[in-house]
């Protein structure tokens, strides 16, 4: 596929349905996660999942890995790793006497952040850069990130001992936050159907590359030139710019989180199949891009009101346009 070739969209709503049947055979239930995570590797987005231990975070993030023909590296965020240990650091090469710059775990296609809020601020902090410019600076040189990129990082949202609160700016990265939620009872039995099944033995080594890098990259391309009527920029443009001035909420979105939206419902449009959006892709993309970048008032967040509630609550009061 040369790069001024558009990719046949046709082709792409097929491979996501053979990513979503290759997860399912692995991860029981879970749709909206996977959905979500195509979902970003085609809008270039960051995807910050979290729920409780055992609802296979982790495991869809190496998945996901498994579906791309590209390179992993799983960093394990803990209270004691250094930014160094993420984006490497200059080693002195005694033989030619000069400092060579030895790359750290970031340097792949599908970087999992696991337990990123196990790792103190400064820590964090190595990722900003990475995830906004996919760009490492050091020692005066800059360095490119391969292609495509993405960062998906995991969260336990309950344990609060040894864990340290991602800012606004770090939570402001990510293109989704996924609520991985537990499985029905019905699920669960599946869960445990397969698990005897398999006398406890999830091989994964079955699960074969359903896309090549530069597929991927060709396809980042198709959904940015999907249409966008005028209407449906202000459409997107009147969500964000109504969390900032919602007596709910003590932070508003940022202009980030309006291009996200934007790049999000064009990628859901191309996996259902149009090379157009519709105000439905806008709305459905509306919880999960924003949940992370709006702040509750104290007040409403003592009262239990969550930021899905809120979001919902603007969208529906906004005019749809037609």
């Amino acid at each position: 596929m040369t790069s001024t070739e558009q990719p046949d969209l046709g082709l792409l709503q097929h491979a996501v349905n053979d990513i979503r049947s290759a997860i399912g055979t692995v991860i029981v239930g879970q749709h909206d996660m996977t959905d979500l995570i195509i979902a970003a590797v085609l809008a270039d987005g960051h995807v910050l999942l979290e729920g409780v231990p055992g609802v296979a975070k982790t495991l869809a993030a190496k998945l996901t890995a498994r579906m791309l023909d590209c390179s992993f590296s799983r960093i394990q965020f803990t209270p004691d790793l250094m930014p160094a240990d993420i984006l490497g650091t200059s080693v002195f090469n005694p033989k030619s006497l000069d400092f060579t710059y030895r790359q750290g775990p970031v340097f792949a296609n599908i970087v999992l952040a696991d337990e990123i809020n196990r790792s103190p601020a400064k820590t964090q902090a190595a990722l900003m850069e990475v995830m906004e410019e996919r760009q490492v600076s050091s020692d005066g040189s800059t360095m490119p990130l391969p292609k495509p990129f993405i960062v998906l990082a995991t969260q336990n949202p309950i344990e609060q001992e040894g864990t340290y609160r991602l800012p606004e700016a770090q939570l402001d990265r990510f293109l989704f936050k996924i609520d991985v939620r537990y499985p029905t009872v019905d699920e669960e039995k599946e869960i445990l159907r397969r698990h005897h099944e398999r006398r406890g033995q999830a091989d994964l080594s079955a699960i074969r590359p359903l896309l090549t890098k530069d597929q991927v990259v060709a396809y980042r391309r198709a959904v940015q030139s999907v249409t966008v009527e005028e209407h449906l920029l202000g459409y997107v443009a009147s969500i964000v710019s109504a969390t900032r001035s919602h007596a709910a909420l003590d932070l508003g979105a940022s202009p980030r989180a309006s291009i996200g939206m934007l790049n999000a419902a064009k990628a859901i449009a191309v996996m259902r199949g149009r090379d157009f959006v519709i105000p439905e892709d806008i709305q459905e993309m509306a919880v999960p891009v924003l949940r992370h970048r709006v702040q509750l008032t104290p007040e409403k967040e003592m009262e239990g009101l969550s930021p899905d509630t809120v979001i919902a609550d603007i969208v529906r009061s906004i005019d749809v346009p037609r």
